[in-house]
């Protein structure tokens, strides 16, 4: 009966060993993986912040103009088909710009449409001498030509058409 307890006692003991060696290389991986995965995941999310930055930085400009464009303007425009767009002119339009006939990221109001004053120069080149003599409702193409250092490498110096709808005119 003794050599049976001891039997199973090595036994027990075996077992126990060989946990806590299971127990030491799972702790060491962990001493590893878990500060890699941390600074994965900090990679991750500082990436994803300087893409998401990148893009508010972009499109906070020309948001910032509309706003305060729109802040000064009556609530309403006009949509009289007799009315013309002229110079000092504040528009609402809509508007969808393509480079060799495909639509390119950000040359599109969505159909939300944005205010624009006609003569301000916050649009490029002749985009917004173009709309003079349009009336509400028109549609328009607007050949333009994006400068060499617009700070887009697929649209620096490359000829564009936007197609703009003039949704109606402040008064």
């Amino acid at each position: 009966m003794k050599k049976e307890n001891r039997k199973m006692a090595q036994e027990r003991r075996a077992r126990e060993r060989a946990r806590k060696a299971h127990r030491a290389r799972v702790k060491n991986i962990l001493k590893i993986a878990v500060p890699i995965l941390a600074i994965v995941i900090l990679a991750a999310v500082i990436i994803w912040d300087a893409l998401r930055s990148e893009n508010d930085d972009s499109s906070s400009d020309t948001q910032q103009s509309e706003n305060q464009q729109t802040e000064e303007q009556s609530e309403t425009y006009q949509t009289d088909t007799s009315l013309t767009v002229e110079d000092g002119d504040t528009v609402n339009i809509d508007y969808v710009g393509t480079v060799d006939g495909v639509e390119f990221e950000g040359g599109s109001t969505d159909g939300n449409g944005t205010d624009l004053v006609i003569g301000s120069g916050d649009y490029i080149d002749d985009f917004e001498d173009q709309l003079i003599g349009s009336h509400p409702g028109d549609t328009v193409e607007v050949q333009v030509t994006f400068p060499d250092d617009y700070g887009n490498e697929e649209l620096n110096g490359k000829d564009a058409v936007f197609t703009v709808t003039v949704n109606g005119i402040y008064e």
